[in-house]
């Protein structure tokens, strides 16, 4: 483990009020502890009196009560029918090749199974994202250039 690494560590821990640190990484091994928070050594915590009393970590929240129930519930709507197609990776998406070019599919477009519906980017590099099912764009679910997660859906196609 490099000091670059080390350092990083010690400002998480001030950050985020870390009193001590153990990680182990195969056969390294690295303890770190912030001054002043010396832990009592062990030979020291056992002859604690055992009617010490410490506040709790945090304070568990109020219990509230449950919302009232609707006077006249309406039926949960249904999820809309069709298969989703959904990114394979994390990254930006681009509906079209090039900003001065046409769309690879729009909602009504038929696609195929090697049909490319979009490209995603990530880290500078551009790959196409095939269909995979065949059918009909029912529904585009994100907008060109917006960040996507890995399995996000980013088509509702109707099967064919």
């Amino acid at each position: 483990m490099d000091v670059q690494k080390i350092h990083y560590l010690v400002r998480l821990m001030k950050r985020y009020d870390i009193t001590a640190l153990s990680i182990h990484d195969g056969p390294l091994q690295v303890r770190l502890r912030r001054r002043g928070h010396e832990a009592p050594p062990a030979a020291h915590a056992q002859h604690l009196p055992a009617a010490v009393a410490y506040p709790p970590a945090y304070a568990p929240a109020p219990p509230q009560a449950p919302p009232p129930p609707a006077a006249t519930s309406a039926p949960a709507p249904a999820a809309p029918a069709g298969i989703l197609i959904k990114s394979p990776m994390v990254g930006t998406y681009y509906a079209s090749s090039a900003p001065d070019t046409p769309a690879f599919v729009n909602v009504g477009s038929a696609i195929h199974p090697e049909s490319t519906v979009c490209i995603i980017e990530a880290m500078k590099v551009f790959t196409d994202i095939p269909a995979g099912v065949s059918g009909t764009i029912a529904e585009i679910l994100v907008k060109n250039g917006q960040a996507v997660e890995y399995d996000q859906p980013l088509f509702r196609v109707n099967p064919a």
